[in-house]
């Protein structure tokens, strides 16, 4: 793997049970790779006993929040909007040309295919998974884009029909998030902080993307302790949702999604949020005087 480029796993209070750190190491990843804490973590000691001193970066909280635009005034702290906007510090001051930020909950990172209706599945290991990687970063330079991402389970649904799956680029970005030092982007929003930012910053012309042949796999919302859980299950998904319709209004929308833990969640009217390039077949020929 190359060696301007690191992965962060974001994580709070769950030294103990990182799940994507067990899924990059049975993964076969073998570059570089931080846990990225902050100074008002309980579990700090045991990160750095169980990943190693030279593993663990830890931010200062508090100037991560007098820096972060929350869109509130509940002084709420645990969110991961602190830590997503320190990221690019971090790498800028470790040398890195390139970062990926992850969450703390993957189970499996695996390329999708169609196999009839259905969807089939690889899961890249050693080179592979490293090459996945490095085609990502190559993606990010070439596209011109501020981030970009793998997919998530959500965007498979509809297997080999899924618009999403078929579509093979979309304009959201969550979750593992590819970026560059030299292409800063600001999060905003205690909550929905993804949202909020690709939503918003897209309106303005910047690039967000999600390569939708690839996935990450998450564990089920709410259902692992510790990090951001706590937050919203006082609140349920309804504040949290609300943060992207006060920043776009225009373009984001509250519904329900029924699955098998009902919750409300937020839905982009992409034709109303991002610029678009017009087919050349719409170009109109300029009549002669």
């Amino acid at each position: 793997m190359r060696d301007d480029f690191a992965v962060f796993i974001l994580t709070h209070g769950r030294a103990d049970n990182v799940v994507t750190m067990k899924t990059l190491q049975r993964q076969g990843y073998s570059g570089k790779w931080y846990m990225v804490i902050d100074d008002e973590d309980d579990m700090a000691d045991e990160y750095r006993r169980n990943f190693g001193e030279d593993h663990v970066v830890m931010f200062c909280k508090q100037e991560a929040v007098d820096r972060t635009d929350t869109m509130d005034n509940l002084n709420e702290h645990r969110a991961i909007v602190y830590a997503r906007n320190e990221s690019y510090r971090i790498a800028r001051e470790m040398g890195l040309t390139y970062f990926l930020m992850l969450d703390d909950d993957y189970t499996s990172i695996m390329y999708r295919f169609a196999d009839g209706k259905k969807l089939g599945h690889v899961t890249p290991k050693g080179k592979a998974l490293e090459g996945l990687f490095e085609a990502m970063l190559d993606f990010l330079d070439a596209s011109g884009a501020a981030i970009v991402a793998l997919a998530q389970g959500g965007d498979m649904i509809g297997g080999s029909q899924s618009p999403r799956f078929r579509a093979g680029i979309i304009r959201k970005c969550m979750n593992s998030m590819f970026c560059r030092v030299d292409r800063p982007v600001k999060f905003q929003g205690t909550m929905n902080e993804d949202i909020t930012t690709y939503t918003t910053l897209g309106s303005r012309g910047v690039l967000f993307m999600t390569y939708t042949t690839c996935h990450i796999v998450q564990i089920q919302t709410q259902t692992l302790s510790g990090g951001m859980t706590d937050a919203y299950k006082e609140s349920g998904t309804y504040l949290k949702s609300f943060y992207s319709v006060l920043s776009m209004p225009s373009a984001v929308k509250i519904y329900m999604m029924y699955s098998k833990h009902s919750r409300i969640h937020s839905r982009v009217d992409w034709d109303c949020c991002v610029p678009k390039i017009l087919n050349e077949k719409y170009r109109k020929e300029r009549r002669k005087q």
